[in-house]
């Protein structure tokens, strides 16, 4: 089944993909039941926080440098726009961009709009929107208000583009269509392919496209000693460059659950290779990535001469760290493709990965190549994950868990489930840059920073005295999955 773009709208990861929110297990037997078609997405009775679609989406858009983002929406729904606005800056800053805000507006839907509809106001907000930053192409991102009453979006959207003279786009995200929030990423990736990738004029065999959230810049260095150039999308990019990506000869991904829907609709609609390889992260990963890029743009020699420099570079180093980390007990928390990369690259530093809270399991990408399982690939290579959670972001069961297996480091990706570590006194390392722990340099980027970061034990015991948790000591005595109930049979197996 491929990507339809002719679609206005994407399908959801849940019936695409057969993605996941709920399971207790060992990693390994999570990867068993999809191979004997057994997977079963387990619900819980009580859940605490869940990621929104819409604010993926939006997120992703927002940073789009010559767009402009309408949210048509109640106006709670805007309420993260400066996270967004902050993200875009601070990415500007890395980048050694000039620093400029996101344009991002809101149609403030109202009680009167619930009833008589909301397209009215999403009319103007448009053409106010064009008047205002003259922008080079406008996206509209549903909630869960104008899905509910059946606003036709799409019908504005066409309507205004052909009167403007720009792409106008519609974004499917309402946040009820999908328990996936990484859902969104995927409507964005949709709106983008369906209203701005424009067919290959010429051709360019040394252009590599890549995915990536807003971290900084390393491929401009490690691409330039193979003889070929980054072309960074979606994040800080502008409507003239995604016009022209299928233009490029390849398509890598720092994260499959962000990239996997752009980068498999560029190679089925443009030809243009994806690279399917777990993203490089750790030795194993980084070796079977840019021998596979390497062989999509025919420089496979000039690959191996870079694995072995780099190698041979980090080596000492790499050994140094083992010695002081070996059998350090870490716990890892994280998205669902970059949370398997973080336990390869910990698992590489000789650390013991006691177990990981996931927030969502997609058991294939759109590609539909098992090679490109993530966490299959950590499986393999690494052995099996004991305690693994998928859990869509669930604090009370991270805290129950975090206060039974006591690690020493907490490995977080997303600030809202990092506070918690040292609320517990367990040092904890919170990464925002996923390019920081990329390729064979970041092994040394993380295992210094996880070495600055045990050195905090003392401190964090000390917030741990004056912390009280809001987790009263019943729920702490608990299962950690009392709340997670059956699935198709009433479990995994």
């Amino acid at each position: 089944m491929g990507i339809d773009i002719k679609s206005p709208e994407v399908e959801v990861r849940e019936s695409r993909l057969g993605s996941i929110t709920g399971f207790a297990g060992t990693a390994g037997e999570l990867c068993d039941s999809y191979k004997k078609g057994k997977l079963c997405d387990r619900r819980r009775s009580f859940s605490q926080c869940l990621g929104c679609s819409s604010g993926n989406a939006l997120c992703q858009l927002a940073m789009i440098q010559d767009a402009v983002v309408i949210n048509h929406a109640p106006i709670g729904c805007c309420a993260d726009f400066q996270d967004y606005n902050f993200t875009n800056r601070v990415g500007q800053r890395r980048r050694n961009m000039p620093l400029k805000n996101a344009r991002l507006l809101n149609t403030n839907l109202q009680e009167k709009d619930m009833i008589y509809g909301g397209v009215f106001k999403l009319e103007k907000t448009v053409r106010e929107a064009y008047k205002r930053f003259n922008p080079k192409a406008i996206f509209v991102t549903a909630s869960c208000a104008s899905g509910i009453i059946g606003d036709d979006v799409e019908g504005v959207t066409d309507k205004l583009q052909e009167e403007l003279g720009i792409p106008v786009a519609y974004v499917s995200c309402e946040g009820f269509r999908s328990r996936i929030w990484t859902t969104g990423f995927d409507a964005a990736y949709h709106a983008i392919l369906r209203k701005i990738v424009k067919p290959p004029v010429e051709k360019k065999s040394d252009v590599v496209n890549v995915i990536n959230f807003w971290g900084s810049d390393i491929f401009t260095d490690l691409f330039g000693r193979i003889g070929l150039k980054p072309n960074y999308i979606i994040s800080f990019s502008n409507i003239e460059k995604l016009e022209r990506i299928s233009e490029s000869a390849a398509t890598v991904q720092v994260c499959p659950t962000l990239g996997t829907y752009l980068a498999a609709g560029l190679e089925q609609e443009y030809g243009v290779a994806e690279v399917k390889s777990p993203p490089p992260y750790g030795i194993t990963g980084t070796d079977m990535w840019f021998r596979e890029l390497g062989k999509a743009v025919g420089r496979e020699s000039e690959v191996e001469e870079l694995i072995k420099s780099e190698k041979h570079r980090i080596a000492p180093k790499l050994e140094r760290l083992r010695e002081k980390l070996e059998g350090k007990r870490v716990y890892v928390t994280a998205g669902a493709a970059h949370g398997h990369s973080l336990i390869a690259l910990l698992r590489d530093l000789h650390m013991e990965v006691v177990g990981a809270a996931i927030f969502h399991h997609d058991p294939c990408y759109d590609d539909r190549n098992p090679e490109s399982d993530s966490l299959g690939h950590v499986v393999r290579n690494y052995g099996d994950i004991e305690n693994y959670d998928v859990c869509n972001k669930q604090p009370f069961e991270l805290v129950n868990i975090l206060n039974r297996l006591k690690p020493d480091l907490l490995v977080a990706r997303h600030g809202g489930m990092s506070s918690w570590g040292p609320k517990l006194g367990i040092p904890t390392f919170l990464m925002g840059d996923e390019q920081f722990g990329l390729g064979y340099g970041g092994l040394i980027n993380y295992g210094n920073k996880i070495i600055d970061v045990l050195a905090t034990k003392e401190f964090v015991k000390n917030i741990a005295c004056h912390c009280e948790l809001p987790y009263t000591d019943w729920w702490l005595k608990q299962d950690p999955c009392t709340f997670l109930g059956g699935g198709c049979n009433g479990k995994n197996d």
